[in-house]
């Protein structure tokens, strides 16, 4: 069964979403007929890249807060993370564009570690302060992850996978996305948001059923006739 996950590296909730996600598939018995794809989703594709500006700072301005308003909302998203074993650190995080992780995101997904190239960047941003619109930064962490340093800079330094990046996006807009996290799971239930692990089993448990049944059906509608079967018969 296929689980697709809108997200972008930016969102506070995407990271902790993540990790209730994954209890709740660790916990599921059928883990192992689970493929989890990562999709792209960027909350401000306009967002300039200045690492001079402090998060909370670039929040109040960007949604008309006031700067104690801005923190206390980060500090709240820091203690849910806490929960889940997160540790954001928003006085490090850097303002950054988020179109050139996803593509490295993208790059990561072919070679079949999309899920790690994912925890990289969720933890350089709100973990490390690290600058995700940075080339180095993110050689360094495809690196991390075993990726080739010269495919990064050849990939990033073109236009490779951002044309996937967009297109992902568009599919959220056809789907009706607004908002991430976003869970696709067996392409027929939605799971919006950070939700709790006992939402996310129970989601788990109901596409899974469906997506049993659905491959339990024969796959052809047939139109008997005369034949020979594999015993000799003719008839």
């Amino acid at each position: 069964m296929k689980i697709e996950i809108w997200s972008d590296v930016m969102c506070p909730f995407c990271y902790i979403g993540k990790r209730r996600f994954e209890d709740a598939l660790q916990q599921f018995a059928h883990k192992d007929e689970v493929e989890v794809e990562w999709k792209s989703f960027q909350l401000n594709p306009n967002m300039k890249t200045d690492p001079s500006l402090n998060i909370s700072q670039y929040l109040a301005d960007a949604k008309g807060w006031n700067l104690d308003y801005a923190r206390q909302m980060n500090d709240h998203v820091t203690e849910m993370a806490a929960q889940v074993g997160l540790t954001y650190d928003f006085d490090k995080a850097v303002v950054a564009n988020s179109f050139n992780a996803h593509r490295l995101s993208h790059l990561a997904k072919k070679q079949g570690l999309g899920d790690a190239a994912e925890e990289a960047l969720f933890k350089a941003y709100f973990s490390q302060g690290k600058n995700i619109d940075d080339l180095d930064t993110l050689i360094d962490l495809g690196v991390s992850i075993g990726l080739n340093a010269d495919e990064i800079k050849q990939t990033l330094n073109g236009d490779t996978f951002a044309d996937a990046v967009k297109h992902d996006i568009t599919e959220a807009q056809h789907l009706g996305i607004q908002g991430v996290p976003f869970f696709v799971m067996n392409n027929k239930y939605g799971v919006s948001g950070a939700q709790t692990v006992a939402v996310f089993s129970e989601t788990l448990e109901k596409s899974f059923a469906d997506w049993q049944q659905e491959n339990s059906k024969p796959k052809l509608t047939v139109i008997e006739g005369e034949s020979c079967g594999p015993d000799g018969d003719c008839g």
